[in-house]
């Protein structure tokens, strides 16, 4: 079908191609005369540049010349001519797309050119990368190019103060990371004054892995937070429970949605071990949740896999890319049950104050561009949300690589002796091999059995990525064996040692197929890269994740009736397409889930952006807030009112009432009386009331300088808009959690958290006004006023997780500690490696 419809309507892929190779033509063309220019000259083309911008040409009417003048820049402090398909790249990622380059095509250079030339308009240039490391590496090395064209380079990274960060983003071009940037933007809507904000308004970014960080990050939101102080004790006792439960009996495990339930004997042991009538009592919602997040870390999250724990922390296991996530924390209450299991010192839950999903993040900026080694599997994904489009880049030389059909065997213990068989052969025979694995606890499984085959390897997970640079640089050399977790496909060029090309290049094994297709084909693009030989592999079990969770049992059964041992693997067709249906059907479901994000974070992001850019308006000038608060107050007095004046018949109105509020809230007893507002329209009330309010305002203002009075009216604003806005956020975050419930009445359950989230902004906006209105009016005010921050002891969440930077308390030696006791400092480490170093 695919076919037919390519010949009807044309590959677009091909097309956008043909459109883009004209431009590159007219940028190689000018290379003869950007040869010419003298280093002088050629760094004098960007001023020249600024001022034809300045002029009102546009970046595409520039782009020709903008790239020739890079390219030769390149050439000359880099010593790297960008290929015409690098250039291609460039002029994909200038227009807002997404540039498909294989590995070692140098994705990293084609970014410097539309960097550069959008950089030239001077509203800054982002570009995002996977981790730090990265940041680190490509801002030292592309911003000697940039520095020698006359634009400033920041790095934006975490730790960073104020001052520092703000310097970043001033920078011409800024490198950093998706989290750190996005955590930039909550905490610059957080701010008490326009001076503490770090960034500009979002303009352009280039995002390095964009499929790493706009689909396998896009389900879970950034998210700051403040501690909520929970008893450490209910983990603990959930926990001692669940360990007493025995699978199937009293609990079940679904594979396939890695959900637990209790079963009816669960319930009644968890309802006789807690001397309690019935689980389900509203009472008892604390309970139950903490007995749900036990089971969960007990049954579904597993040690060495899903986390590691380090120094007596549990630090997760980033499950797409096998880093670990340093002080990063699941939601929930999971990481203190997990904690809990573990036997180590629980730590507070929190509470949000702040979020927004990468996907919400990323669409503010103007224009957006990525660039990935693979993304064409998820294209429709890309168009759909990002307006986007996906090019695939041909690649500078043919591919050689050798793709061999998948290896099956019967069970896990029969897949491994053959891998291990298959690397001491390859081993022997000189060639390098990189195998990869899904979980750390795989890598070092793998680990051991080499060992004892006498292999010498080197293995890189999370345990140990600090090492990562220096074992990729190795992993092409003759004779070498490197076992990586998913990690090791991002960012980073595995080069060849000499005599390696002979051998047949670097041969990659999977010893699992992992759930996307994308990552695979990372692991693969690993060998074959710039036209070098090189061959994959993957090796499968029927006791493998992925086929057992999308029905093996046909095919094992069969590998029994055919008489098939542990050592006998088939290779078919039939099985590969299998589970690449598999793939694409777990790929469907994740694209559905991540819309279903994207269309309940919508509903916040329209209040979020409301508030955010009200709140700037209030930080930004010393412009007077009078007027707003005015009406601030007038909006309330016209709800109180019209709730007391509705009856026809005017002897029923409850005046008194009004009376009570303006006294509560707006005025003083003395300054309105019941007689006063008799036989009036609830209009004229209105207006009476609104008079004598503006009077002392007027006496409010004379009591202060202007300053003071602009200052106060920001004080109370800030104040109450942050605080009813992290109370909205709470409770919006509770609706979200229970309105799946509402499909079980017929209704739509999106439908009914937008109607729902409006109704209770509404009401928000409403609070604001009372609240603004009676503090105003009522506080007296101090003259050293101060605007405070709501929350302190803020966090950044990522993931679902919490960015906890954790400050370690004074420490006086009082008593004597055992060397291998743990730190009273309160870090988590041993005395020896801490205090008592």
């Amino acid at each position: 079908m695919a076919g037919l419809l390519t010949k009807i309507f044309g590959d677009g892929n091909q097309k956008q191609l043909k459109r883009i190779q004209k431009t590159v033509d007219k940028i190689e063309a000018m290379e003869p005369e950007m040869e010419k220019l003298s280093d002088h000259d050629l760094q004098q083309k960007t001023e020249e540049f600024k001022e034809r911008h300045a002029g009102g040409e546009s970046t595409d009417d520039l782009m020709v010349e903008a790239f020739a003048v890079v390219r030769e820049a390149a050439k000359r402090v880099l010593g790297m001519r960008p290929f015409p398909v690098q250039l291609t790249g460039a002029v994909a990622l200038h227009e807002g797309n997404i540039a498909e380059m294989k590995t070692g095509e140098g994705k990293t250079l084609a970014s410097t050119m539309p960097a550069y030339l959008n950089a030239i308009t001077g509203k800054g240039v982002h570009i995002i990368t996977v981790n730090d490391y990265l940041a680190e590496r490509d801002a030292g090395e592309m911003g000697q190019l940039y520095q020698f064209l006359g634009l400033t380079v920041g790095l934006n990274g975490n730790g960073l103060s104020k001052e520092e960060k703000r310097e970043a983003y001033k920078a011409d071009i800024t490198y950093g990371t998706n989290n750190e940037f996005g955590f930039d933007y909550l905490r610059d809507n957080m701010v008490q004054y326009k001076e503490q904000m770090v960034q500009r308004p979002l303009n352009f970014a280039i995002i390095d892995e964009v499929d790493s960080i706009l689909i396998d990050e896009a389900r879970t939101p950034l998210i700051i937070s403040g501690s909520a102080k929970k008893s450490a004790s209910l983990y603990q006792q959930a926990d001692g429970f669940v360990r007493t439960l025995q699978r199937e009996t009293d609990y079940t495990f679904d594979e396939k949605t890695k959900g637990v339930q209790l079963t009816e004997e669960g319930i009644n042991k968890a309802e006789r071990y807690f001397s309690i009538e019935n689980l389900f009592d509203l009472d008892h919602v604390s309970l139950t949740h903490h007995i749900n997040q036990a089971l969960k870390a007990h049954v579904s999250m597993h040690r060495d896999t899903d986390y590691v724990v380090e120094d007596g922390e549990v630090v997760i296991v980033d499950q797409f890319t096998g880093r670990l996530m340093k002080g990063r924390r699941y939601s929930d209450g999971l990481h203190q049950a997990i904690e809990a299991k573990e036997g180590l010192q629980i730590q507070n839950e929190s509470m949000t104050l702040a979020s927004i999903t990468f996907q919400n993040f990323f669409r503010m900026y103007n224009k957006l561009s990525g660039m990935t080694g693979t993304a064409k599997t998820e294209e429709e994904e890309f168009r759909n949300i990002y307006n986007m489009d996906v090019i695939a880049i041909p690649t500078n030389k043919p591919i050689q690589r050798e793709d061999k059909p998948d290896m099956i065997y019967k069970s896990m213990e029969g897949k491994f002796r053959a891998v291990v068989d298959y690397i001491k052969e390859r081993h022997e025979a000189g060639q390098p091999v990189l195998v990869g694995t899904v979980a750390v606890e795989t890598s070092e499984l793998i680990s051991n059995l080499l060992k004892k085959a006498g292999v010498k390897h080197n293995v890189l997970n999370a345990k140990n990525h600090y090492r990562e640079a220096e074992i990729i640089e190795n992993a092409g050399q003759k004779g070498a064996v490197t076992i990586a977790t998913n990690m090791a496909g991002r960012g980073t060029d595995i080069k060849l040692g000499d005599g390696v090309k002979e051998l047949g290049g670097l041969a990659v094994i999977g010893t699992e197929r992992h759930e996307s297709r994308r990552i695979d084909n990372q692991l693969r693009g690993r060998a074959g890269r710039q036209g070098d030989p090189g061959m994959s592999q993957f090796f499968l079990s029927m006791e493998d994740e992925l086929m057992r969770r999308f029905g093996s049992d046909n095919l094992r059964s069969m590998m029994d009736r055919l008489g098939m041992d542990d050592d006998q693997p088939i290779e078919s067709k039939m099985v590969s397409r299998a589970v690449e249906s598999a793939q694409r059907r777990v790929e469907g479901n994740n694209f559905d889930a991540r819309k279903q994000v994207l269309s309940y974070d919508d509903v916040l992001r329209e209040q979020r952006e409301i508030i955010y850019k009200q709140r700037f308006e209030v930080i930004e000038g010393n412009e007077n807030l009078r007027e707003i608060v005015e009406n601030m107050i007038v909006s309330t007095l016209e709800r109180v009112t019209a709730t007391h004046t509705q009856d026809d018949d005017e002897d029923k109105w409850d005046l008194q009432a009004i009376i009570d509020y303006v006294h509560g809230n707006l005025l003083d007893e003395e300054d309105l009386s019941i007689d006063e507002i008799k036989g009036k329209e609830p209009e004229e009330i209105n207006e009476l009331v609104m008079e004598k309010v503006r009077a002392r305002y007027d006496e409010k203002e004379a009591e202060l300088s202007p300053d003071q009075m602009r200052e106060f009216e920001k004080v109370i604003l800030l104040r109450t808009v942050d605080t009813k806005w992290m109370d909205h956020i709470d409770q919006m975050d509770q609706l979200r959690q229970g309105i799946h419930l509402r499909a079980y009445g017929q209704n739509d359950p999106l439908r009914e958290y937008q109607l729902e989230g409006f109704s209770m902004f509404e009401a928000m906006v409403e609070n604001i006004e009372e609240e603004v209105a009676k503090y105003v009016m009522k506080a007296r005010i101090r003259e050293n006023l101060q605007r405070e921050a709501v929350v302190k002891n803020t966090q950044a969440v990522s993931g679902g997780q919490e960015e906890k930077k954790k400050k370690r308390k004074p420490f006086v030696k009082r008593q004597d500690v055992g060397r291998n006791d743990p730190c009273p400092c309160g870090s988590g480490k041993k005395y020896k490696n801490c205090h008592g170093a």
